[in-house]
Order: structure tokens, then sequence, then C-alpha cells
């Protein structure tokens, strides 16, 4: 337990512990920097001892011996993934996000094994991200969504979504290291994704990430929902460590009339994947 006396300083809160293999206690940073402004609240990941203080690095190499990609891409993704764990992980559930402006906020390495796996396995082509930040994870979309298409003969697209124009460059940047076999299946549209998703989307959208601000979630899932096909997945991150923030949109997919199915993977933070089965199943 933490007692703070100083009426400067923050509040801390002990929340539940999440299932993480290195992470034993989370805390909520809730700060109100002037009276009259909204109660900004931010959750950060604290270690239980000092022991665990550093990251763990080699969880990046047994990513990516998950995936199949060229000593280039590979290299990129090395180095994205150690500057990412790098950082004081940060999770945004309400008020300003002003603090992750200069942060990956990326999936960790096990995650993004999974998703790019998972989109191997239904044969993805065409992907939604909503939170492409760095553009750390949208390189294994587009690795999944290339081979798939090569192996299919195909096309196929990842749209991806990003803010904040310095985020959006930087994306670009690490998407051009990586090569033109992961660009050129990369479409990046910067702005409001409530607006940028509203049109010209694909006529059938195989797999939705969700690993935004929280109160964008469910929104982005209604603009998707539609041309999700039967079989497409949805996969939001961070989903126990951010429970408050995500209550409507588990609302929504709890709710049978929406067609899905849907569980929690135990990856820190918790990683909830759903299938959408179709409405009235």
């Amino acid at each position: 337990m933490f007692n703070v006396t100083h009426a400067a300083l923050p509040r801390l809160m002990p929340t539940a512990s999440i299932p993480a293999r290195t992470l034993a206690v989370t805390f909520e940073y809730k700060e109100r920097r002037h009276p009259h402004e909204p109660v900004q609240e931010i959750s950060y990941l604290n270690k239980a001892d000092s022991s665990s203080t550093m990251p763990d690095f080699s969880d990046i190499e047994t990513t990516l011996t998950s995936v199949e990609a060229s000593p280039q891409v590979l290299h990129v993704l090395r180095d994205l993934h150690t500057k990412a764990l790098s950082e004081t992980p940060f999770v945004s559930t309400s008020g300003s996000t002003a603090e992750a402006i200069d942060k990956f906020v990326a999936l960790d390495p096990d995650k993004c094994a999974l998703v790019y796996l998972l989109l191997r396995s239904i044969g993805a082509r065409f992907v939604v991200e909503a939170g492409t930040s760095f553009g750390l994870s949208t390189i294994y979309l587009a690795l999944a969504v290339g081979q798939n298409a090569s192996l299919q003969g195909s096309t196929g697209k990842v749209i991806a979504t990003e803010k904040e124009s310095t985020k959006a460059e930087k994306a670009r940047e690490h998407w051009r290291a990586a090569g033109g076999d992961i660009e050129k299946w990369i479409e990046l549209r910067e702005g409001d994704l409530r607006e940028t998703l509203k049109t010209n989307l694909s006529e059938q959208i195989d797999f939705l990430l969700l690993d935004i601000w929280t109160p964008l979630a469910l929104p982005t899932l209604k603009l998707v929902h539609p041309r999700l096909k039967i079989g497409g997945m949805v996969i939001a991150d961070n989903t126990i460590e951010a429970a408050n923030g995500y209550k409507d949109l588990m609302a929504y997919l709890e709710d049978p009339t929406n067609g899905f199915k849907m569980t929690t993977a135990p990856y820190s933070g918790g990683l909830l994947i759903a299938v959408y089965i179709g409405k009235g199943v």
C-alpha cells in the first residue's frame, strides 16, 4: 500500500492485478492539473520489485522466430521492439493522450506474434488497424497480408489509422526501412478515424486490430462491423488493464444480436479475441 500525504502529489490508487509474466501490480494515476479541468486517468504498469524493472528483451527473439520475414524486416522489427520495450508502459483510458505523443504505445512482442499467426491462419487479406502509432504492429499486419495475398494470387490491404501527424511520419519512415514488400500493402489514413474510416473500406474486412484510446474502440468497431466477414476477427489490447475504458465495447460484443463470440487471452494487460459468427446465429 502506498500512502501519499502531500496535497500537491497525484493520487495513486492500486487496481486489480493482471495476469502477466513479469508484471505484478497496476496503479492508476489520476491528475487534475487545474481545478476546473477534468481528471485525467493514465495507467502506468509498475513492477513488483527492482529485479523486474528491466524489460525482457528475450521476448523479441522468441517473437521473431514465429514469423516468416526477410533479414531486412527482422532487423527493423528487432530495433523497434527494443526501443518500445525500453519505454515506460502506458495505457490511456480517458482524458488527454498528450503524454503518449512521443511513445511507441506498441503491442508487446508476444502479442505481435499471435496477431501475425492469426492473420496467416485465416488467410486475412483486408485488415484495419485502429491506432498505428509508430507503425510497429503494422509491419506484422502487412507482412501477413502480403504473404496471404501472394499465396492466394490476389490483392490485399492494411488500412492503418493515426491522428498525430508526427507519429504518422515516423511510421512511414519505419515502413520504408522495412522495404517495399511491407510498404506496398499499407494505406495510412491520417486524422480522426471516426471520419477517415467512414468511406472507401474494403467490401469485406477480415481482421480489426484495436490498439487505441479506449473511447474510440467501439466507434471504430461500429464503422467496420457492417463489412466484417463471417469468421472475421477483432483483437483489442489491454482489455483487463483498461477494463473501465472498454466497458461499452465489451457490452456491444456480449450482446448476442451483434453476432460475436469472444475470449480474453492471458497476455500482459489482457488481449481480447472476438470472432464474428454472424447476426442471428
